[in-house]
């Protein structure tokens, strides 16, 4: 306090006609004492304690024997008391005068000190308190306005002088401030408090895409921001607008809610009318609707998103005006930060859904794929070893091979590669297969072309007339002849097989347009005879374009390295080494495309 506050405050003492008395030896001590107390209770922001300290402060000026702090609640209807001493617990629990009720009361309604000798004389007097005698009831007005009343009763009549009721109701001045200050400060701490719990169940809502786990945790979470009886979350069913129950929880226990019409009840009404509903005493309100028994107040908070409800929180209370427009401004936000939320999981969960089943038809195709390749290797021609590995990027991939024996005496292997991957890839090179097979064997009474070329050239005209310019397939095809022991081949564009033979391992260049790419092409064949000890090696570029950490390619020479180092062994063996020589290379990188092998080893 400043010396001119020091000086306005002792002028303001000193106009108070006990306090003027020439005669009071004690003046000049009383006015430093109340400067004192009046600096003390002013510094005092936490109300709880500055209840606590008002009594032991009164005490440094005169006698009493009860004490009591009476607040007005926030409507201003009703006194209750917020701090006693010497009254009996049940009673400042419960204990409530209205405004111009008993000598309190009419001390607010008035707005004017009371001091009365002995109670019994005074027909206001409302005695909850044994014993009592004298009473001093002063208000406490705070910018113009009551917000409640001290009151210092007495076992003795008499207690209380003028002199005391002056000084009282100067203490009472700064008592009042200092109630409005500390009221202030909770306000605001408690506004502080609950824009970071805002925030950070925001964070936490955020964060969970599962569906009845939000809800869930939004209907404990809310409870950290507003303490209800009855919490529910409805959500609007549009095919059948209506509002159905997600969540309830009663005393934090899983209750029942009904289904409810938009538009019906105070939850319907706050969905259709995409706004707060706010009711103290819904016995008063033509809209509600009674489903549990002791509902005395109820607040509907809509969960907007956009210009669409999508829902609403739905609070319910045992006691009347249990909510206020503070706890529907708190709501408020969070719904919005759940509407966001709730959307999101939906939309998660859809996505879900869909997963789950692209997964079970991507699984459902790859079972097909494989059901499309050959179950088993065909049994060995005399003279002949081969094996084949296939190894999609994915679950399933647009490489495909296959073992034709359209005669006794003669094996067609197919190696292919459709351009793209996944299902649409997959579906391609199904086609393709077909189209290799129907190209191959000879239907009864009706030769079927069966050389290499005419077979290409038969397939690139049906699969440019389908028109899928986005598509198309390089695709080797190669004819072994052990009756004239000749090999003939053909190829569109597949990287070119490998030959070793003799000590030697090179490619067979033998190039091509893929197929579906161009119509009318033609296609080059070569033949090469058939050799004991020759192995041919096909492989799809999955496998010479593997490239590892660097960027660099797995490449020919490594595949015609692998071939030359494992040409005594098996061919399956063969196709294996190639395979892991891969995967050393790529150094555990994923595959960037299909990869698949054949090996034919001509053992006669």
């Amino acid at each position: 306090m400043s010396s001119n506050d020091a000086t306005a405050f002792s002028s303001l003492i000193s106009s108070q006609p006990a306090l003027t008395d020439q005669h009071d030896s004690q003046h000049p001590e009383l006015v430093a004492t109340l400067f004192e107390l009046g600096r003390e209770v002013s510094s005092v922001l936490d109300l709880d304690e500055l209840l606590r300290r008002i009594p032991r402060l009164i005490a440094r000026l005169m006698d009493f024997t009860v004490f009591a702090v009476y607040l007005l609640d926030d409507k201003e209807e009703m006194l209750h008391i917020a701090y006693a001493e010497g009254y009996p617990d049940e009673v400042v629990r419960t204990f409530r005068l209205k405004v111009g009720e008993g000598i309190i009361g009419t001390a607010v309604a008035e707005q004017r000190p009371i001091l009365v000798n002995d109670v019994h004389d005074d027909a206001r007097f409302r005695g909850v308190v044994a014993g009592v005698k004298g009473m001093l009831a002063v208000p406490l007005r705070h910018k113009n306005h009551v917000i409640g009343a001290l009151n210092l009763q007495s076992d003795r009549a008499g207690a209380f002088t003028q002199r005391d009721e002056d000084i009282l109701a100067q203490f009472g001045v700064h008592v009042a401030q200092a109630i409005g200050n500390a009221r202030l400060f909770e306000r605001e701490r408690d506004h502080t408090a609950t824009l970071e719990t805002l925030t950070e169940i925001a964070r936490e809502v955020a964060s969970i895409l599962d569906l009845d786990e939000l809800l869930s945790r939004i209907a404990i979470l809310t409870r950290r921001v507003i303490d209800y009886r009855t919490f529910g979350i409805l959500l609007v069913n549009e095919a059948t607008n209506q509002l159905e129950p997600k969540v309830a929880l009663q005393y934090g226990e899983r209750a029942k809610m009904l289904t409810i019409d938009v538009g019906s009840g105070l939850v319907g009404y706050a969905a259709l009318h995409k706004e707060i509903v706010l009711v103290d005493d819904v016995s008063a309100d033509p809209r509600y609707i009674a489903v549990v028994d002791d509902v005395r107040s109820e607040l509907v908070i809509p969960l907007l998103l956009k210009d669409r409800c999508i829902g609403v929180f739905d609070l319910e209370s045992p006691e009347l005006a249990a909510f206020t427009e503070r706890h529907a401004d708190m709501l408020r936000i969070l719904a919005s930060q759940a509407a966001v939320a709730i959307d999101n999981a939906r939309l998660y969960e859809t996505v879900k859904d869909a997963e789950v089943r692209l997964e079970r038809e991507i699984e459902f195709a790859r079972r097909v794929q494989i059901a499309l390749l050959p179950a088993e290797l065909p049994k060995q021609h005399e003279g002949i070893e081969v094996a084949a590995r296939f190894e999609p990027a994915s679950q399933i991939g647009g490489d495909l091979y296959d073992f034709l024996t359209p005669d006794p005496h003669t094996l067609v292997v197919a190696v292919g590669d459709v351009s793209g991957k996944g299902v649409p890839a997959a579906l391609y090179g199904a086609f393709v297969g077909e189209l290799v097979r129907s190209r191959t064997f000879r239907r009864r009474y009706t030769p079927i072309r069966s050389n290499p070329a005419e077979v290409l050239a038969s397939m690139n005209t049906i699969l440019h007339a389908r028109q899928l310019e986005a598509y198309f397939c390089t695709l080797c095809y190669a004819m072994f002849d052990f009756e004239r022991r000749l090999l003939t081949l053909a190829n569109s564009g597949l990287p070119y097989p490998i030959r070793s033979t003799a000590g030697t391992c090179a490619k067979i260049e033998l190039p091509g347009v893929p197929l579906g790419l161009i119509p009318a092409t033609q296609y080059d064949e070569v033949t090469i005879d058939l050799v004991r000890g020759d192995l041919y090696v096909f492989c799809t570029d999955g496998i010479s374009e593997a490239a590892d950490f660097a960027g660099r390619e797995f490449g020919t020479a490594r595949i015609i390295e692998a071939i030359q180092r494992l040409h005594a062994e098996p061919a399956q063996t063969i196709i294996d080494g190639i395979f892991e020589a891969v995967g050393a290379f790529r150094r555990d990188g994923l595959p960037a495309d299909d990869m698949t092998a054949v090996a034919v080893r001509i053992t006669k």
